[in-house]
């Protein structure tokens, strides 16, 4: 139906004369009522070549100025401002832009449902059927009052993507309403998905316990640092040895300088211990011939620095006590070094360590090079290259011990200022043995020993059962910052290390999604930031290759690793007043202009622009609230405030009556 017609054509903007004979801002058309005079709602006119140009109002006025021009239907006072937007082909196909624009007096004319449908090529999905489903429902148009936009399923998880706003904006809602939205389909449910979220808030858990879903979907919530079952959460472990060397300095806080190969050192020798612990036969007799040879060959290098035999012999004495109460600690350990004679070789080594007047007379010499005879030199190389994989298991009760006699090693080699240059590193490790905060990367599921295990476990998936979880969330919203960005990173990266290792169409089966809540706190750009490579980086550049995928949520997009915002695709953009954050996202989003900055800034919880290679064209929609929501909800204060007195248990009624008679 026509509106109006153009009087004016500049290349961002058309002026449009309503016609006289609309009243009112909307119009009837076949049974359905369209709004017109709304800032933001749609029009479109036609081109000389037939295309249809769609726009978007931008301003609404009166105009004062009376021309005589009726013979064009142009008697109307009412004018509108219009923005091009994009164009409809003669062969049916959206484009963003305008390659021809119109001419003075084209006619003006309402954009209907049907026009948005080859917009956002919606009919396809009707004409595939329900047999796979196409697309998810977002929530109402603001452009196109009364409009459901539905999104490609495709289009927006085959890709990285983003939701960002403020606190209070809708981002959480946003997130729980689209999985709602894909659990709820219940012919062919979508038994092929795997989401893993981080929630960091603890309000996820709310939006997924009694909402509708799909048949034979399961939902698993984890938490770290419980014991038991608890609240409708299970345990969360983290396995302390799959964590790679970059992790653990990340940890650690250590510098790649000195602290980096020190600890690389302790990760080995800690897996030497475990496996001299737990071994047998010919396997723990190799093992102990090299920790026999260890121990001569610290001995060697000390008394080979030329200090003072006084000297000398007290380092060796100190060395030889250290290294039987490292052993003496585990009690596995103990007696593996018992039964092998190396308890007997340190204490014969140790009673050796005597002073005369100054002179040991070569009895260490000598006793050292009793022990050394038991090595058998052909056996060592095979244990010597014997390295930890990144995903072997061993107890993380040794590294004390491993990390003590890395110690008097460098303590022999003269390196006198070890100590002091692994300071800080030792205690970030007795907080990783003792602090409760850690707990849950000291233990392991039961029968966890590499990543492949460990990830049965994660998504209850094996070979023979071909069932799983669809979606996991883990509550981390009672973790410190360094747990936090240790459990994300690691997480991430074991999944990114199993999707790399398939091959051929394997790489596009069975997808993984990960939500990350609050994504500034552990996707950080700033130089402070401990882990050498970032993993999700590394997943932003390289994931699409191997179906894993991000989804991040932000307050602050300004402090997120540029690389990872740069890869991601499709952006859900809630309401943002903060000027850097504004001009951050700004820079990353095509087809951005002040216009939509404005909405941004303007926007209502709820409320959200879409950009990307979900949509056609940028939409600004109203999302469907969640149900149920997620914890989310802000604290209604003065409820919270004024509130009547609760009355007394009956009990204390009675004594406060006693004393009241008294």
């Amino acid at each position: 139906m026509k509106i109006g017609k153009i009087t004016s054509v500049n290349f961002n903007q058309f002026k449009v004369k309503i016609s006289s004979d609309i009243r009112g801002n909307s119009v009837n058309i076949a049974g359905v009522v369209y709004y017109f005079g709304n800032i933001g709602s749609y029009l479109k006119t036609t081109n000389s070549v037939g295309e249809q140009l769609i726009c978007e109002v931008v301003s609404i006025f009166d105009s004062d100025i009376k021309l005589d021009s009726a013979a064009y239907d142009l008697d109307s006072k009412r004018e509108l401002l219009l923005k091009p937007v994009g164009t409809i082909t003669r062969a049916g196909k959206f484009n963003l832009g305008v390659g021809i624009f119109p001419g003075i007096y084209s006619e003006v004319t309402v954009v209907t449902f049907e026009d948005m449908e080859l917009i956002l090529h919606t009919s396809k999905d009707k004409e595939l059927g329900a047999s796979i489903h196409q697309s998810f429902y977002l929530g109402e148009s603001k452009n196109l009052i009364n409009y459901p936009i539905n999104i490609s399923i495709n289009s927006f998880f085959n890709i990285h993507s983003a939701v960002l706003g403020n606190s209070g904006s809708g981002k959480s809602n946003t997130i729980a309403h689209i999985i709602q939205d894909i659990h709820k389909k219940i012919d062919n449910s979508a038994i092929g998905s795997r989401i893993l979220i981080f929630d960091v808030n603890g309000e996820y858990k709310n939006a997924f316990t009694k909402h509708e879903i799909g048949p034979n979907l399961k939902i698993r919530f984890l938490k770290p640092n419980i014991d038991i079952p608890e609240e409708g959460f299970e345990p969360f472990y983290l396995p302390h040895f799959l964590m790679n060397i970059d992790e653990w300095s990340a940890f650690l806080m250590a510098t790649d300088a000195t602290q980096r190969p020190f600890w690389d050192k302790v990760l080995q020798e800690s897996y030497k211990f475990y496996m001299i612990s737990t071994r047998d036969g010919n396997q723990r007799q190799k093992l102990i011939n090299y920790l026999r040879f260890k121990i001569c060959n610290l001995l060697h290098t000390l008394h080979a620095q030329g200090d003072s035999e006084t000297a000398i012999i007290t380092a060796a004495k100190s060395i030889i006590y250290g290294i039987v109460n490292l052993i003496k600690l585990d009690e596995n350990l103990n007696r593996a070094c018992t039964d092998e004679g190396i308890l007997t070789d340190l204490e014969n080594l140790y009673s050796s360590c005597t002073i005369n007047f100054g002179e040991n007379k070569d009895k260490l010499k000598n006793a050292l090079q009793v022990v050394r005879e038991k090595v058998d030199d052909p056996t060592l190389r095979e244990i010597m290259d014997l390295r930890a994989s990144g995903e072997e298991y061993f107890d993380y009760r040794f590294l004390k011990q491993a990390a003590n006699l890395t110690l008097l090693e460098e303590d022999a080699r003269g390196n006198g200022r070890v100590r002091e240059y692994t300071s800080t590193m030792m205690t970030r490790l007795d907080f990783f043995l003792d602090n409760p905060d850690c707990a849950f990367m000291r233990q392991a599921p039961i029968g966890t020993t590499n990543i492949s295990s460990y990830l049965e476990w994660l998504w209850q998936s094996n070979q023979a059962v071909p069932a799983q979880t669809n979606m996991v969330i883990v509550d981390t919203s009672e973790l410190s910052k360094d747990a936090l960005e240790t459990l994300t990173s690691v997480t991430s990266r074991i999944n990114f290390s199993s999707r790399r290792r398939l091959k051929g169409n394997a790489r596009r089966e069975k997808p993984i999604h990960l939500v990350l809540d609050e994504a500034h706190r552990y996707i950080k750009k700033d130089s402070k930031y401990l882990l050498r490579e970032n993993i999700f980086e590394q997943i932003a550049r390289e994931g699409r290759k191997y179906a894993l995928y991000l989804l991040i949520s932000s307050q602050r997009p300004s402090e997120l690793s540029e690389t990872v915002l740069s890869q991601c695709s499709n952006f859900i953009i809630h309401r943002i007043q903060n000027e850097i954050d504004m001009k951050y996202v700004y820079a990353i989003l095509p087809y951005f202009s002040d216009d939509f900055a404005n909405k941004i800034k303007q926007s209502v919880p709820g409320e959200a622009l879409i950009f990307g290679n979900c949509v056609s064209m940028p939409l600004h929609v109203r999302i469907k609230q969640a149900f149920p929501e997620p914890n989310s909800e802000n604290c209604k204060v003065h409820e919270e405030w004024f509130k009547p007195f609760p009355p007394l248990p009956p009990e204390l009624s009675v004594i406060a009556g006693s004393d009241h008679g008294n």
